[in-house]
């Protein structure tokens, strides 16, 4: 059984989405090699246009991309700062964001590099989660936005240990990925750094073409059952005690 279906066979289903949810800035562009909108960011958006924000949020993103997420909240009053690995979303979040003509910092580099010594009311992310070949993560091209080590955890376990000092109390992380890489070891090794965390929406989505490059693989490593075609999103909210 892959993790994915392990999850759906566990706990009480947490609500399902249809996807809809017009929260995203419209008319965004992305430059070549960033990564698009897609139903992560979508479930994701949906997430965040749950949660209360206002001039006095100061509020992160980590791997903003385009920065549609980052302008959501931006919209709605929040203080951003967004941070991305890749020169070309940094440069396109900043022209989103000057197009849009909303207020965004946009920082170039590793996340917990770039705002040590802050703290945020609100974390927002939407990692690398694919399950790839190899050890090392990609230090280049489109790649990075979404392959992320042997079990898809190479930069979800990342922010789960910098989660509690980047968070205030009563801050609160909202983290996107598949459930191919293990939603369960998430929520423990949040809790485990004193968060409190659950799986708050799930979504099932056709396979990509990434996934479906890699079906053989994903079948012998265990993470995908044979003959599968949908791929189970999570949402992780946590919150700093």
């Amino acid at each position: 059984m892959s993790r994915a279906g392990a999850l759906r066979e566990g706990r009480a289903s947490p609500p399902r989405t249809a996807l809809s949810l017009p929260a995203l800035p419209a008319g965004l562009m992305t430059l070549p090699g960033v990564y698009r909108p897609q139903a992560d960011t979508l479930l994701l958006a949906e997430a965040l246009a749950q949660e209360e924000l206002g001039p006095r949020t100061d509020a992160l993103e980590i791997g903003t991309g385009t920065g549609a997420l980052a302008l959501h909240a931006a919209d709605r009053g929040a203080r951003v700062t967004a941070v991305d690995v890749s020169w070309p979303a940094v440069v396109t979040a900043r022209l989103n964001s000057l197009r849009r003509r909303l207020p965004l910092r946009v920082l170039h580099g590793d996340f917990a590099e770039r705002t040590a010594g802050c703290r945020f009311d609100l974390v927002i992310t939407n990692p690398p989660y694919v399950p790839a070949p190899g050890d090392r993560l990609p230090s280049r091209g489109p790649s990075r936005a979404w392959d992320a080590g042997p079990d898809g955890r190479g930069v979800i376990d990342r922010i789960c240990a910098e989660a509690p000092a980047l968070l205030r109390s009563g801050g609160v992380l909202l983290m996107v990925h598949s459930g191919m890489c293990g939603a369960e070891e998430t929520l423990e090794r949040l809790a485990r750094a004193g968060l409190a965390a659950g799986v708050t929406a799930t979504a099932s989505v056709p396979w990509g073409p990434v996934l479906r490059s890699r079906r053989a693989w994903l079948e012998q490593q265990g993470l995908a059952a044979e003959a599968e075609e949908r791929e189970e999103l999570v949402i992780i909210r946590a919150e700093s005690r």
